[in-house]
């Protein structure tokens, strides 16, 4: 467990039943350029309304959602400047490597992109949307279903990717006949050094079922995309996780994931937390 999270309640005795945890994936969706900017900057402020956006920017977004689900991985890099920069570190060479991998793990991703907002700037266009991502990936005899959101702050020039920033990301992985239905809370940015409490409450009853879980904190970073990051599960004497965690001390992103196994089904939720420096008041 990481150090930075810290349960609520004595720690049981870890199981040993380790698994692979997947929901790194939803970072490489994100860095593609098909989820764009929403809410709390301060752009939105004259942000037009999807309706008045120019057809051009509209068509990309479409070709963008179009390439993306047909996993064709050279025409959505077409859509990126030789230029473009990502907030998580990311490049045009390493964002090929993280689709390559990522649709070859999941070969039926698909994907629908809402424009919520735009603007010029500049020489450009920046563009809120939100993007939804779906699919499904067989394990043996288990399907692995897959529902992600994914926000993010995006500009264009010349219709080409030349920045994008993840705003929010938040991504649920279900497999089995009757997987947990968790409840997630856990706040989508905190200052730098603040506490902050992590719950994943399963809804249901579990009568006699027996509950496993683990919790997993990662810093998000450009190498993270494609490693998956072995946990060990460990027996709940509750329904659910229960934990509290400090933010790092400077401005930072971390994937928060939760993970709970039962015997007729798993559910595995990652949420990204944002970290930003404290505003002073003015004097």
């Amino acid at each position: 467990m990481p150090k930075s999270l810290h349960s609520l309640t004595a720690t049981p005795p870890p199981i040993s039943r380790p698994i692979q945890a997947t929901q790194r994936w939803q970072a490489a969706l994100v860095a593609m350029g098909i989820a764009i900017a929403f809410g709390g900057f301060a752009s939105r402020v004259n942000a037009e309304p999807p309706e008045t956006a120019p057809a051009p920017l509209k068509e990309t977004l479409a070709a963008i959602d179009k390439a993306a689900s047909s996993h064709n991985v050279q025409s959505v890099l077409a859509f990126y400047s030789p230029t473009f920069t990502h907030s998580d570190g990311l490049t045009r060479q390493t964002l090929e490597q993280a689709l390559t991998q990522l649709w070859k793990r999941y070969p039926n991703l698909t994907y629908r992109t809402e424009l919520k907002s735009w603007k010029a700037e500049g020489n450009g266009i920046t563009a809120q949307t939100v993007t939804y991502v779906t699919g499904a990936q067989k394990m043996g005899d288990r399907e692995l279903k897959i529902d992600s959101t994914l926000q993010a702050q995006q500009q264009f020039e010349n219709q080409k990717i030349v920045r994008q920033e993840i705003l929010a990301e938040r991504s649920q992985i279900t497999s089995g006949t009757n997987p947990p239905n968790v409840k997630l809370n856990l706040p989508e940015q905190v200052n730098a050094g603040q506490a902050f409490s992590f719950d994943a409450v399963v809804q249901e009853p579990l009568g006699n079922d027996l509950l496993l879980g683990t919790a997993l904190e990662e810093p998000v970073k450009a190498d993270g995309f494609v490693n998956p990051t072995t946990v060990d599960l460990e027996l709940l004497s509750a329904g659910g996780l229960f934990k509290v965690g400090r933010a790092p001390l400077t401005a930072d992103s971390r994937w928060i994931s939760a993970v709970l196994v039962r015997q007729d089904g798993m559910t595995m939720i990652t949420q990204r937390l944002r970290v930003v420096n404290r505003v002073k008041a003015p004097q």
